[in-house]
C-alpha cells in the first residue's frame, strides 16, 4: 500500500480504511453523476381526467433514428395503455417528441505543475491534461398538447448519457427506462 494514504499514530488497519474510503469516493464521483434526469412542467389549470385518448403528430420529427423512434413510441404506447389512456384517431391530446444530441465538454483533468523560487524570484509552469473521452448526452422532449385548444398542458424533458455504438437491446432498455421515468409523474399530483 502507498504510504501516502497511511495516517501517523493510527493502528495498522486505519490506512487501508482510508484508502478504501478514498476509492469509494472516487467511484461515486465517476459513476454517481451519470444517469437519467427528468424535468417536468404542466398547466396547473388542466383537468387531466379529460385526457383519455391520444395520438402522435403526423409530421413529428423526433430527431432519433427510425428504429429508435419505433422503440420509443412502442414503450410510450405500452405505458399509456397501462394508465388507461388509449390511442385514437380523434384524440383528446396529441404527443410531440423532439430530441437532440450534444457532446459535453471534458470536466476531468489532471494538473501538473513545476515551480521554483528563491531570493525574491519565482517561476512556474502548469499544464491541465484531460482524462477520459468527452461524453455524449441526449435530450428528449415530450410535449402533450390539448387537441381542442392546441395548447401545451404537460411537458417532460429528459437528459441522459448516450452511446452511438449501443446494441439494439441496450438502446431498447435505455428508451424503456426513459419512458418509464417520464411517465412516472403523469398525470401530475396537484
Amino acid at each position: 500500500m502507498c504510504s501516502f494514504f497511511k495516517v501517523k499514530n493510527e493502528p495498522s488497519g486505519a490506512g487501508s480504511i482510508i484508502m478504501r474510503n478514498w476509492l469509494m469516493f472516487l467511484c461515486l464521483l465517476c459513476f454517481g453523476c451519470s444517469g437519467l434526469r427528468v424535468d417536468y412542467d404542466y398547466d396547473k389549470n388542466a383537468d387531466f381526467s379529460n385526457y383519455r385518448t391520444y395520438n402522435y403528430y403526423a409530421d413529428m420529427q423526433t430527431g432519433l433514428s427510425e428504429l429508435d423512434t419505433r422503440r420509443l413510441l412502442r414503450a410510450l404506447d405500452s405505458v399509456l395503455q397501462t394508465k388507461g389512456i388509449q390511442s385514437s384517431e380523434e384524440p383528446d391530446f396529441l404527443i410531440n417528441i423532439e430530441s437532440r444530441e450534444y457532446q459535453l465538454p471534458r470536466r476531468n483533468s489532471v494538473g501538473v505543475g513545476v515551480g521554483g523560487g528563491g531570493r525574491n524570484v519565482g517561476g512556474g509552469v502548469s499544464i491541465g491534461l484531460p482524462i477520459g473521452s468527452p461524453s455524449r448526452e441526449r435530450e428528449i422532449i415530450f410535449d402533450f398538447i390539448d387537441s381542442q385548444k392546441d395548447a401545451l398542458f404537460w411537458q417532460a424533458v429528459t437528459f441522459s448519457n448516450y452511446s452511438e455504438n449501443a446494441s439494439p437491446s441496450t438502446r431498447e432498455k435505455i428508451l424503456n427506462e426513459i419512458v418509464g421515468k417520464v411517465m412516472m409523474k403523469y398525470p401530475p399530483r396537484k
